[in-house]
């Protein structure tokens, strides 16, 4: 009581009250609610195991099946088209059914598709068996989208931040799980590790079971029944984010080959360029979500990026020509601004792909979404390789550019689309 014998009031008593919080949920190393958690154990275990084998596919396809270079290039692009088909009409099925069940179904195909990939003996198997898990992988994505959403309550981007960094720290250890299988370069390592992405699934799947499951929320009356497709705001909203997450193969793919073909950096720089990047969206994805709530902010967040993006990589160009030592430290300095401007896209993206679409139609929406980030991934080398390093410096600089428009795009996108709809409740 105070001194005057009378309560304080309710709002100061909340502002006053100790935070009971464990110790790992207040330092943002554990979610908060269980459904939260298991969806996050589930993603860290399912990319484990998918990191571990997107690695190491080539090469089983090439020395273990006997495919040559072509078909292995043929098999993969052709299964990377037909996943992305998927993504809408699953996620639809996940808001009418319940995203819980599809995405099971989902997890189960995979760990299938996986097993068959061991008695794939030819170009046709190879490419079924990667079209099947690439698809049920496309549809998962989807169906995901909306428990993401509905459980993340009214802090999306901060769960879903807390969701990318697992998958880093995932993405890294399945990188030194391939690495170890490629210096084996052995069939049964090969083979093992694809029984290991199998079991993987298995244990998402097992995961995911004791996450609670979701009704499915009603769509408006006479509402369309594909609104993903013919909404316009939404639709330049994905095809300017797939623009700009071509950012994350900038590091992973433009950068050990431009270090390597270009500068005067020792090879292994490019291990610490990827560990650089991996602690810092690891130490600084959650904090970074912080006040990137609606979508304005979010809007203005993603302009930020782009701007990031062309400092970063106008740094990094700089060090062709220079000597080993300098040149290292001046791409260290490039990748840490270029990381920065990562975690703002990751943020305002996170927070525009859930905030621009209507609640009973997550799923739907998810997929468009995931039809963006797919072409973006298979355009990236393509475009990387042509500027940055067939171009040199220069080529930095445009496809810093492309990204400056992209994100200076973003805030009108973001007006129109609250032409139609609640962006800031």
């Amino acid at each position: 009581m105070s001194r005057t014998g009378t309560l304080p009031p309710d709002g100061l008593r909340e502002a006053t009250a100790p935070d009971r919080r464990s110790w790992p949920v207040r330092r943002g190393l554990l979610p908060e609610s269980g459904p939260q958690r298991g969806l996050a154990l589930g993603g860290f275990v399912n990319q484990l195991g998918t990191a571990a084998f997107l690695a190491t596919a080539p090469l089983y396809a090439l020395r273990v099946i006997g495919l040559p270079i072509g078909q292995v290039g043929l098999g993969l692009g052709v299964a990377g088209v037909v996943g992305l088909l998927a993504g809408p009409p699953v996620g639809h099925l996940a808001d009418r059914r319940g995203p819980r069940g599809v995405f099971l179904v989902t997890l189960l195909i995979q760990a299938v598709s996986m097993v068959s990939l061991l008695f794939a003996h030819s170009f046709t198997a190879f490419t079924a068996a990667m079209a099947v898990t690439d698809l049920a992988g496309a549809s998962g994505g989807a169906a995901r989208g909306p428990m993401i959403r509905r459980f993340g309550g009214d802090d999306v981007p901060r769960f879903r931040s807390y969701l990318r960094s697992t998958a880093f720290l995932a993405s890294t250890f399945g990188a030194l799980a391939a690495g170890a299988v490629i210096q084996l370069d052995s069939g049964s390592a090969y083979r093992a590790l694809i029984v290991a992405n199998a079991l993987t699934f298995l244990g998402c799947a097992a995961v995911v079971l004791r996450v609670p499951g979701l009704e499915p929320l009603p769509a408006p009356t006479g509402s369309d029944r594909w609104p993903a497709l013919r909404d316009g705001p939404y639709l330049a909203f994905v095809v300017l984010d797939g623009i700009l997450w071509i950012q994350g193969e900038v590091v992973t793919y433009a950068l050990p080959l431009w270090v390597v073909l270009h500068t005067h950096a020792p090879r292994w720089f490019t291990g610490v360029a990827l560990a650089v990047n991996t602690v810092l969206v690891v130490l600084l994805q959650i904090r970074t979500s912080r006040g990137i709530k609606g979508g304005r902010v979010a809007g203005r967040a993603t302009r930020r990026a782009g701007l990031a993006f062309l400092v970063g990589m106008a740094v990094i160009a700089t060090a062709s020509g220079l000597p080993g030592p300098v040149a290292a430290a001046v791409m260290t300095a490039g990748v840490a601004v270029h990381t920065v401007g990562s975690l703002w896209h990751a943020a305002g993206s996170m927070e525009l792909r859930f905030r621009l679409a209507p609640a009973h139609a997550q799923g739907q929406y998810s997929g468009v979404f995931g039809i963006g980030m797919g072409l973006c991934y298979t355009v990236a080398p393509v475009l990387l390789g042509l500027l940055c390093l067939g171009w040199g410096a220069p080529g930095w600089l445009v496809m810093g550019g492309v990204f400056v428009a992209a994100g200076l795009a973003m805030p009108f996108v973001v007006r129109w689309a609250g032409r139609s709809r609640q962006l800031d409740a």
